[in-house]
Formats: C-alpha cells, structure tokens, sequence
C-alpha cells in the first residue's frame, strides 16, 4: 500500500511538473509569438508621467527614463517625441526630466502610463516627413503585403523590416538620411500585421516563417527595376534578412545586409522574454521548449553561417532581449566581412535611436560602395 501511495504521489507531481511547464510555454511563447506589433515587449518598463512644461516632460526615474537619445514615447492613445535628459531641470530623487520635442497625437496628463519606444514616428512617409511614396501590395504566399515605397534615383534598393514590438513606421528613423542619398526604400508589412495576412496558426514564428514575406518584397523588388538589394532589419527583421540571403532564390541580387539587434538565437530570446513574464527561472528550460514545440521552431539557428555578403551589426550590450554577444560572435567568426558597432546603453532595436548621428555616419559609410 506504501508503494502505491508513493507511485501515486511522484505521479501526480508528474502531472503538476508537466502542467506547469505547459502553463509556462504558453506564458512565454505569447511575449513573443502572439505579441501584436506595436505593443511593447514585456522587457519595456512602463513609467508614469510626473507632470509636463512646455518642452518637457517628468518621468518616473528608472534606467529606461535615463536612456541616451530620442524616442518614441507611447501611452493608452498617445504618442510623443522625447529628446536628451535635461540634468539641470529641477526634479526630485524619484523622477527625471527629459525633452518633450513634440506630442504627435494624444494627450499626456500626470499618472498616465507610457513606455519608450524605436518608433519615433506615426502616420506615413508624406504625412510624416513629407516624403512623396506610393502605398503598393506585394504578392505574398498567404496574400496581398501592404509596403511604402520611396523611390530614389539609384538602382540599389533598401528593403526594411521591422522586428518584435515595433511595425513598419520604424522603417521611417531611417528614411530621410537614405532618400537623401536618391536610394529607393521598400518598408515592408509582412504576416501578422495590420493590414497583412494572418498566419494560419496566429503565431509570430520569430523569422522561420516570415522570411518568405521579405523573400516576396525581393522579387517585387527585382522585378520593378531593382539591380541589386540591400536588406535591413530590425530584431526579428535582421534574422529574416539572414534567412533570404541564404535561401532566397534571388540571393544573388542581395548586396549587404544591415542587421539591427538580429536575433540570433531564438531560444535565448524566448528565455529573455519568459524571464520578463517573472517565469520561475526553474521553469524556463520546460517554457521553451513548450514554446518551439508550439510554434514549431526547427534548429536553433539563423544563418549566420551562411553569410556571404558585406554585413553591418549594431547592437550593445544594453539589449535584453537578443545577446549582443552573438553579434561579437558572428562579426568575429566573419573577418573583413561582418563589421559590428556596439552602441552602448540602447535597448533592443533602437540603436539609431540612442545615437543617430553615429548610426547614420556608419550606415553611409557602409552604403557607399554599394550604391
């Protein structure tokens, strides 16, 4: 009778094990594969508005608050520009007060909640930046993929793709200093977005799947007078831009790579963000395998061995989601072909954002010869 009371115990804490862990890959899996664009990623603090003054705005003091550069600041039907921290403005202990540059839309009232965010801009290219585009469709597998594009003179096209948190206004950080430059850019809304198909399982599948939206802005690319492509992509962009360059049949128009904060592992992503959802770190190992096993993620890996091509990384330390330390790791197992810029102190996918002027030098120098 003892035995089988003690069969009956280890199985029901079996059973537990097990629910918890299916419990927890559910947990985790929807940071990061149910997230809707747009939304910030659960390692994004939310920060309370203090007060605001004209040209400034009172934050909760935290890390986050004290990021170097300019923003996007997104609330409940808000949005805002912030600018530097202003270290001589009057503030108490527990606040911080940075440049209020613009409010785009919304209102922003004490105790409302709001988070920093890559996308600095709303609306479109011309509305936004007075950039003349066309709004087209690209035919994709599961249907029509909205996209801007900007033309320019050149020949060599940018394509853009946005990554976990963000959509296709990110694209427009970038879209100034590269029309300067007469080259035509491409920004792509891909699977899952507003306005594009959905996947038929709902899930984000972090670049395994989603590649072959940008491999379709490829071929549209080409096929409307494209000689040759440059990809960039942000987070989960990057490693959709790593996935054409080495399975795309047009690869060969594939001139350079630009990857922003790539995800090269999706496991320690999946961790990161589970970890962020306060997952027991016990539980972690089960939440991600629950997790590839729901979005039917294959080998963990992205390409990176298969790079050919000039690539260019930025990423830092500071990223919480995607370890730059696999970028250190690509850039020196790729010498003389992968050149890495680590930006300090920026979070994941904002590495303009945290010092424009030093991306935009970099990605003009990287560009040059490719144009």
């Amino acid at each position: 009778m003892r035995t089988v009371r003690t069969t009956a115990a280890a199985v029901s804490v079996a059973l537990a094990a097990g629910a918890a862990s299916v419990a927890a890959g559910r947990l985790a899996s929807g940071a990061a594969l149910t997230a809707p664009p747009g939304r910030p990623l659960p390692t994004e603090p939310r920060l309370t508005v203090h007060a605001t003054a004209p040209g400034q705005i009172v934050l909760t003091r935290d890390l986050a608050s004290l990021r170097p550069g300019t923003y996007g600041l997104a609330g409940h039907g808000s949005h805002a520009v912030v600018g530097p921290v202003l270290e001589d403005a009057p503030h108490s202990a527990d606040t911080v007060v940075r440049r209020l540059e613009l409010v785009t839309h919304g209102t922003l009232r004490p105790g409302d909640s709001v988070w920093l965010t890559p996308n600095l801009y709303v609306g479109n290219p011309r509305a936004t930046l007075g950039l003349d585009h066309a709004d087209v469709d690209i035919p994709g597998e599961l249907g029509p993929l909205p996209a801007w594009f900007v033309p320019g003179a050149r020949d060599t096209w940018v394509i853009a793709v946005h990554g976990l948190g963000t959509t296709r206004e990110h694209a427009m950080n970038l879209m100034r200093p590269l029309n300067a430059r007469h080259v035509p850019v491409l920004a792509l809304a891909y699977r899952g977005d507003l306005g594009a198909p959905r996947p038929p399982d709902g899930l984000n599948h972090l670049g395994e799947t989603e590649w072959r939206d940008l491999d379709a802005a490829l071929r549209y690319a080409v096929r409307y007078g494209a000689r040759k492509v440059v990809l960039l992509g942000w987070s989960t962009g990057a490693t959709m831009a790593l996935r054409a360059a080495a399975r795309s049949s047009l690869r060969d128009r594939i001139a350079g790579l630009v990857l922003d904060s790539p995800v090269l592992s999706w496991e320690a992503t999946l961790r990161a963000l589970a970890a962020a959802r306060h997952i027991p770190s016990a539980l972690l190992p089960l939440a991600v395998r629950a997790a590839q096993g729901r979005a039917n993620l294959t080998a963990d890996r992205s390409g990176t061995d298969t790079v050919t091509v000039p690539t260019v990384v930025f990423h830092g330390p500071g990223d919480q989601v995607a370890p730059w330390t696999l970028s250190r790791r690509l850039a020196d197992s790729h010498p003389g072909l992968v050149t890495l810029h680590t930006v300090r102190d920026a979070p994941h996918a904002a590495m303009w954002n945290a010092d424009p002027d030093f991306y935009e030098e970099s990605l003009r120098r990287f560009m040059t010869p490719l144009v």
